[in-house]
């Protein structure tokens, strides 16, 4: 009896084992069945930070053998080779691109429309716009000839690729010739999007069995309703260097920085300052390469550099640190040749930053450079000049206070005790003094 119990427990437990095991199985292979849709937000201008977190978004993609990769994308534009380098990544991914403008309110401007018309699937949400995509030149705008080349070259671009995604070339080609902007009906009227959904799930849902055309002419059908949607999320580094690729947090780096080292060289020793202003002012150098230089704003800092240097040496009467700080003002603000204003330093940072650094540093530089004239004196050498009272008769020696010290000093005639001296020399340790001068009281006729 005993062992037909202990059989019927062991039963009952092995049951139980391969239920709860073909059920962790089932949903295993429920969650394998389901579509898997991977998610990138881009809200941000388009640099090297977006074109890097787009290019491991599709490897990410690839890798988890997701069925599309979508884009929620809100942008102002940004910088032509980055937007070159996101467009040529989206065409060439081996994963399907869908790029959606959401939410309502934004705007796929400049760069981004190039992005959007490269997806495999466009579309947008009510109340966004897309387009004003004309070439803004960096660095100011080049002769005649130099520009229809560069212009030629962005429309070329862009009928390289919207032709085969089947969309409207010449309204494409409108807004890079013309700027020309269209809302999401405007859009979709005008065959450059292929749908407007009011959410993620619409879209999904809308797109759902379409068939697309890749870019090496083979067909593909999309599989995307009830679809798993995991979120790309950045990492540490990508969001350092996004906060970073700003231009304004750049150049208070670079200030703040600098302003740390010259405390570290007026307080010697501290070292804390000196590591930190190095830190932030090659953190500052690292943000500004990422973005387009001009060189010319370079020199205009070099030469406020240098006027500064030559009021602190030569006492122009503030006429020099002024025209420095005027350098200093346009340099900021031409700094960083940026087609868009999101990208370029903000008037007002370049004006506070430059006339607060330049002020500063006009004072330190002075300050270090008097410094710099008066000859350094330890002990009796920083005596000659001072004031003394003889203790005692000097005749011709004897002791004398000077600066609250006692010193032996030699007179050059014979002075009686408490007689006001002035200390005009010394050898080594003993001073020479000379009675400080009468005043004569007038002489009157008689």
């Amino acid at each position: 009896m005993l062992e037909q119990v202990r059989g019927f427990k062991f039963r009952l437990a092995f049951c139980l084992i391969a239920t709860i095991g073909l059920a962790g199985h089932g949903a295993d292979t429920m969650r394998a069945q389901r579509t898997i849709v991977e998610k990138l937000v881009l809200d941000e201008t388009i640099q090297p930070i977006s074109a890097g977190l787009l290019d491991r978004a599709i490897a990410r993609a690839n890798s988890q053998g997701a069925s599309a990769l979508l884009i929620e994308m809100n942008t102002p534009g940004g910088l032509v080779d980055s937007m070159r380098t996101m467009a040529g990544a989206i065409l060439s991914s081996r994963v399907p691109v869908i790029i959606y403008v959401a939410p309502a309110g934004a705007r796929a401007g400049s760069a981004g429309f190039f992005l959007l018309e490269a997806a495999d699937i466009a579309a947008m949400a009510p109340g966004t716009n897309a387009g004003a995509a004309h070439v803004v030149f960096e660095g100011g705008k080049p002769d005649e000839t130099l520009s229809q080349k560069i212009e030629n070259d962005a429309e070329a671009f862009m009928r390289s690729y919207v032709a085969k995604r089947n969309r409207n070339t010449d309204a494409a080609i409108a807004a890079v010739a013309s700027s020309h902007s269209y809302t999401a009906e405007e859009a979709l009227n005008q065959h450059l999007i292929d749908v407007i959904a009011v959410d993620d799930a619409q879209l999904l849902d809308a797109i759902d069995g379409r068939q697309i055309t890749r870019m090496d002419g083979g067909k593909q059908t999309l599989h995307t309703k009830n679809a798993i949607v995991e979120v790309v999320q950045p990492t540490l580094r990508e969001n350092l260097l996004g906060w970073l690729v700003n231009p304004n947090i750049a150049l208070l780096l670079l200030v703040g920085g600098a302003l740390l080292i010259y405390l570290e060289f007026n307080t010697p020793g501290t070292i804390v300052p000196g590591a930190l202003g190095t830190l932030m002012v090659l953190l500052g150098i690292f943000a500004l390469d990422l973005l387009p230089i001009r060189f010319t704003a370079v020199l205009l800092l070099f030469a406020a550099f240098a006027l500064m240097l030559l009021e602190a040496k030569f006492g122009g009467h503030g006429v020099l640190a002024l025209v420095g700080i005027v350098c200093l003002i346009f340099g900021t603000l031409t700094l960083v040749a940026a087609p868009i204003p999101e990208l370029r330093i903000h008037p007002w940072v370049a004006i506070g930053v430059s006339v607060g650094f330049g002020g500063i540093t006009v004072f330190l530089v002075r300050l270090a450079w008097r410094a710099r004239r008066l000859k350094a004196r330890l002990g009796a050498d920083a005596l000659v000049g001072s004031a003394a009272s003889a203790m005692e008769a000097l005749a011709p020696q004897g002791h004398v206070l000077v600066e609250g010290e006692i010193w032996n000093a030699v007179a050059s005639e014979p002075v009686p005790a408490g007689a006001r001296l002035r200390v005009v020399g010394h050898e080594q340790y003993l001073l020479r003094v000379a009675p400080l001068e009468q005043s004569r009281p007038p002489q009157t006729a008689a």
